[in-house]
């Protein structure tokens, strides 16, 4: 397998003081971005559209359990399917987010929310040991229901909602934090697109280590899960993963 090449301590320090100038500067980039973020305009809807969680149906208002910033993340959801058939990276994404301290600290509220029916929803839930509050807007309209998998920011201002943000694409990237940490390594994702030395592993397919089966080998077949499942009681081999295709 390659490696980096061997230097001595004081060779290292000066290649590792030059990263760290372009380091600083893709930091300094990243606090302008947000500070255009920050300045963005916003759209007034209607936040008493009914969403539903483990108390019934309830108003979007109540999302925001009395603070004035909500960030929910729009968890993709497969109607039917069990457990493991979910979508896969949406768990990476939900999996990162099971602490709220923080963010309540800070006044901002967090939910989850998807399109699943409810009895579903709080089954798996329930399954993966979440305790973020997760609600169904099977029927909510935009900016409340709309495109999965993304994360979107609303302001409150007394009985009235804002949507402020939303991500696409790789925006959701930041808050899994299991990327910046791989992204450290020598190694990094080991996904195919990373432009690497030579010499250095063959990537492989992105995300391909989001799914294993029960020996820990990362795969993407019907005895496979997603790999925070085989943590769960009761994860036993599935036999099906209960949907077509695989979303990743």
């Amino acid at each position: 397998m390659t490696v980096p090449p061997v230097v001595d301590l004081a060779t290292w320090q000066a290649a590792r003081d030059e990263l760290l100038t372009r380091e600083k500067a893709h930091t300094r980039a990243g606090d302008a971005l947000a500070a255009a973020r920050r300045r963005l305009p916003m759209v007034e809807f209607d936040p008493k559209v009914p969403v539903v969680g483990a108390d019934g149906p309830v108003p979007f208002l109540d999302l925001f359990q009395g603070r004035d910033e909500l960030i929910i993340y729009k968890h993709m959801w497969y109607d039917g399917a069990p457990h493991q058939g979910q979508c896969e990276g949406c768990t990476y994404a939900a999996w990162h987010l099971r602490d709220q301290t923080y963010l309540n600290t800070r006044g901002v509220s967090l939910a989850i929310v998807t399109t699943g029916r409810w009895d579903e929803v709080a089954a798996f839930t329930g399954f993966m040991g979440y305790d973020q509050p997760w609600y169904s807007v099977r029927d909510a309209p935009a900016p409340v229901g709309n495109e999965m998998g993304s994360f979107a920011c609303y302001l409150r201002d007394g009985e009235r909602a804002f949507l402020t943000y939303t991500t696409t694409g790789r925006g959701t990237e930041p808050t899994n934090g299991t990327f910046a940490l791989l992204d450290m390594t020598p190694y990094g994702r080991g996904e195919a697109w990373q432009e690497n030395p030579a010499g250095w592993p063959e990537g492989r397919n992105p995300c391909w280590y989001w799914r294993t089966d029960t020996d820990g080998n990362p795969g993407w077949g019907p005895t496979t899960r997603p790999v925070p499942q085989w943590t769960r009681p009761g994860a036993t081999p599935p036999e099906t993963l209960g949907r077509t295709g695989h979303h990743h």
